[in-house]
């Protein structure tokens, strides 16, 4: 027998034998992706993670009221200002002249006021006195219709006791009194209708001196939109102004960014099933990875997202297609967890994205 009769059937069997490491590699990698899969349905179960996640907080705009120009500018830009803090302050010379102006005006009323009250005082006594020769010439009338009554009495006797010419003279006196009081009765109504002038006037005048007061209150109040306070406390941001600039109402000038922030999580309709308020949840935002922050939900929004574009879908069309809707879910930060990450203070500002994963088997708190 030769040397290859002897090796031959060794070669056979070393290739008839289990390719045991390929197995035993198929098997981990089986296991593997058994366990990662089973990770994963274990963590999807019961975590809800989106990356669709925002830093949010108060942006409240610093805007004009009126029209002027910028003399004064107190605050720089990522400043930390206190809620009522000087920012910035408009010319007021125009609304102090025209302060000044309707001041001048009131003064001028109230002199007014002043003179109708002393018409009043005087027409009320001339309306007195005639009144008192009312009296009299009542007196006067009633004295010289007797006389005349007696005169013709004794004239139309046979005696003839008084001639024709006192009674004439009787009888004109009568008519002279009866004229007198037609004329005294005129003179005071006359004082009366002057009473209820002067009245009338003085009420004008008053009238006018509340409509001078509401424009001076006005006034007093665009003096006071000239200076731009802060609205609550933060830092300044977005400063779009600068000395001498002729500024308009309602233009924006700033922004004050208060500190207090919170997240805005866009989670999928599906993702909402188990989702209670009060349940903790681990924040980690992009700009600091590593460094997790612990949260809590604390809202829902009343509506998805979409229902407040400013396009929103209309879904009664032939050609609908049904589309996976996210609702914003309000999460705020642990205080106390704040508070230790002291170095944290005031970087984590509104824009900034985050990734967010809600503990579903945490209990509720509300």
């Amino acid at each position: 027998m030769t040397a290859a009769d002897f090796s031959a059937p060794s070669t056979t069997v070393a290739r008839a034998r289990p390719p045991w490491r390929l197995l035993v590699t198929a098997t981990l990698i089986v296991l593997g992706a058994g366990g990662f899969g089973a990770k994963l349905w274990w963590h999807s179960a019961h975590f809800a993670e989106t990356d669709n996640a925002t830093v949010s907080g108060h942006v409240q705009p610093v805007a004009t009221r009126i029209a002027g120009t910028v003399v004064e500018i107190s605050v720089l830009d990522n400043q930390l200002v206190k809620a009522g803090d000087l920012l910035l302050r408009l010319d007021s010379a125009d609304a102090q002249v025209q302060i000044e102006r309707l001041k001048a005006q009131i003064a001028q009323a109230d002199a007014s006021i002043t003179g109708a009250i002393a018409q009043i005082d005087q027409a009320r006594s001339q309306t007195l006195a005639a009144q008192a020769q009312i009296t009299q010439a009542q007196a006067t009338l009633a004295r010289t219709q007797q006389d005349a009554a007696r005169t013709l009495r004794l004239f139309e006797n046979e005696l003839r006791a008084v001639s024709k010419q006192e009674l004439d003279a009787s009888i004109a006196a009568r008519e002279i009194a009866a004229a007198d009081l037609s004329a005294r009765r005129a003179s005071a109504n006359a004082a009366q209708q002057g009473v209820l002038a002067a009245v009338a006037s003085r009420e004008s005048v008053i009238a006018q001196k509340v409509v001078l007061q509401a424009q001076l209150k006005e006034a007093q109040l665009q003096l006071g939109y000239t200076q731009l306070l802060a609205p609550g406390d933060g830092r300044i941001g977005k400063r779009t102004v600068e000395l001498g600039q002729r500024v308009l109402p309602g233009q924006l000038l700033a922004a004050v960014v208060d500190g207090g922030v919170w997240i805005t999580a866009n989670f999928k309709e599906t993702q909402l099933a188990q989702m209670k308020i009060g349940q903790r949840a681990r924040v980690e935002i992009d700009a600091f990875p590593g460094r997790p922050l612990s949260a809590m939900v604390d809202s829902f929004a009343p509506a998805s997202g979409a229902t407040f574009a400013l396009l929103p879908p209309d879904n009664a069309t032939g050609n609908f297609t049904k589309i996976v809707q996210r609702v914003p879910v309000k999460l705020v930060f642990d205080p106390q967890e704040l508070a230790r990450a002291a170095d944290l203070n005031g970087r984590i500002v509104p824009g900034m994205s985050a990734t967010v994963s809600i503990d579903l088997r945490s209990d509720s708190t509300k």
